[in-house]
């Protein structure tokens, strides 16, 4: 087995396990868009009117890049936004947590605000980073097994180490 045999491997894990991130978050707050809008109102960083926008298009971004991930479409692309989205989440949750308010992130359904002393801010923070990292991971080496993009287009590996 070669080494970009190995890597490819890695990264195969690596997208699936975000697309599965996506799918799980994008799912549960498609399922419940009323405790999304009360999560993203919680945050007070948005006008009321964008509120309802973001809670709306949240979880289909979401379902999106879990599809496209999956799939092994575009790969490269939806993992360059995963980390923006990441990024946004983690400075949201910083930012919450600097001010003081007591929330729960509602990255996995639920959300809002919670009894002062049962944040989990550096929880959400640190599983967030480690999303981050597969997303930076795939950015870099998107070049995975079962995915489309290595079916239309992808050299294999055979190709790259001859």
């Amino acid at each position: 087995m070669t080494k970009a045999s190995v890597l490819d491997g890695i990264g195969t894990l690596l997208r699936l396990g975000l697309a599965a991130v996506w799918l799980v978050s994008g799912w549960i707050k498609v399922s419940d868009p009323n405790q999304t809008f009360i999560a993203v109102q919680a945050y007070d960083l948005l006008p009321s009117a964008m509120v309802s926008v973001v809670a709306a298009a949240m979880p289909f971004l979401e379902l999106a890049l879990g599809v496209l991930l999956l799939a092994g479409l575009g790969t490269r692309l939806s993992a360059v936004l995963s980390t923006l989205v990441l990024l946004a989440f983690i400075g949201a949750v910083a930012q919450s947590w600097a001010r003081g308010l007591s929330i729960d992130c509602g990255c996995f359904g639920g959300g809002g605000p919670v009894a002062e002393g049962q944040t989990k801010y550096p929880q959400e923070i640190a599983r967030d980073i480690g999303f981050l990292a597969l997303a930076v991971w795939l950015a870099i080496r998107p070049r995975t097994w079962f995915s489309v993009d290595g079916r239309f287009g992808a050299r294999s590996s055979v190709e790259e180490t001859s």
